[in-house]
């Protein structure tokens, strides 16, 4: 249990939270002592806090932990997976501090601070995500009264659909390596992704998803990776789609995430919204052609709508057990693949890495055959 002794007042307030549906949720701040609005989500992952809250896909939403216990791994240098935060708040049960083995560390209530986020705890998550299992994803606030002018702010605020804007890197740069070159398209890109690449030794070039064909094809990439970012994919301009058509023909190409949905849209399916969102890392997948089931991290509000694939492009090779997600697609012509589970394991199981051990023999392959 946190030790309130030890941080003062502030700890002390209570706060609110307050749902676009009229539902209020009592707590305690901690973190920064700010008014908030953003898409409200929860998380069923049991660890890996620190790199879900830094994670570009959740660029204005806030965030409620099923976790029970939040903050005793503190914050480490190991854990990033964005320069900064882009979270709009931080909803847990219980806060804890740094454990005695970790003092060095900076504590999570200090860390929310520094970023200007608030957050609450000693709050009723479990009726909260239940609410939330029903309703779906909606806009709430974090306010200090919940009074009517709080609810009349929220319902008055519109919420951005610039998040892979916000996210994504406006200038190229580098990560060398000494092996193949990957080109990686930035729609909102985790540090994961790059850790991943490393691995490989991965001589990896860093581009806006506003390049052009001509500026990817003139570095000759080996291969080309379409990130994974935040927010709705159809809101990114058609160029994108057209990018991508255009690679997919050129290279070996993986989407992850966003990077999945993109290359779908690209190939003429469709989207549609999940009803119960995907966000945890105890995902079961099965790969179709094996039937081999593992565990993966997942981010998701939206799902390629099976009904719409062009089976003639495209085939499945993954499904979500839980409710038949479509996780995974291949091209039938071009080397181009995607998944919509995080296979980089920041956090998550390991086994979904097996991913990118399949695009770099994929590189190798398509190399050996066109040098």
């Amino acid at each position: 249990m946190l030790d309130h002794d030890n941080f003062g007042v502030w700890y002390f307030m209570k706060r609110h939270l307050i749902l676009e549906d009229g539902t209020v949720f009592e707590g305690l701040g901690f973190g920064a002592p700010a008014t908030t609005f953003g898409e409200i989500i929860f998380h069923t992952a049991m660890t890996g806090y620190q790199e879900i809250i830094t994670d570009p896909i959740y660029d204005g939403q806030m965030i409620v932990f099923a976790m029970p216990v939040i903050g005793a791994a503190g914050i480490h240098a190991e854990a990033y997976e964005s320069v900064k935060p882009a979270i709009r708040g931080m909803i847990v049960h219980d806060l804890e501090e740094v454990s005695v083995n970790r003092q060095r560390r900076m504590n999570l209530d200090r860390f929310l601070k520094q970023h200007n986020i608030p957050g609450l705890y000693q709050v009723d998550t479990r009726k909260l995500i239940r609410h939330l299992r029903e309703t779906g994803p909606q806009k709430a606030t974090i306010v200090d009264f919940a009074d009517d002018h709080a609810v009349d702010q929220l319902v008055a605020t519109v919420l951005t659909n610039k998040q892979v804007q916000n996210t994504a890197t406006l200038k190229p740069y580098a990560n060398p390596g000494r092996g193949r070159h990957i080109v990686v398209i930035d729609f909102g890109l985790k540090h994961g992704i790059l850790r991943m690449l490393g691995d490989y030794d991965a001589n990896v070039s860093v581009l806006p998803y506003t390049t052009s064909v001509d500026e990817v094809l003139t570095l000759d990439p080996d291969g080309i990776i379409l990130s994974t970012g935040p927010g709705d994919p159809r809101s990114l301009p058609d160029s994108v789609l057209t990018l991508i058509r255009v690679l997919q023909t050129k290279a070996p190409l993986l989407g992850i995430g966003l990077g999945h949905e993109l290359f779908a849209l690209a190939n003429d399916a469709t989207l549609a919204p999940l009803s119960s969102e995907h966000h945890g890392m105890n995902h079961p997948i099965q790969e179709i052609i094996s039937r081999q089931i593992f565990f993966a991290m997942q981010g998701q509000g939206y799902a390629v709508d099976n009904d719409s694939i062009d089976r003639k492009k495209l085939f499945v090779t993954y499904r979500d057990l839980v409710d038949g997600a479509v996780q995974g697609l291949r091209h039938r012509e071009y080397p181009a693949f995607s998944v919509q589970f995080f296979p980089d394991a920041a956090p998550g199981p390991l086994e979904a890495t097996a991913v990118f051990a399949d695009f770099f023999e994929t590189v190798e392959d398509y190399v050996e055959h066109h040098s």
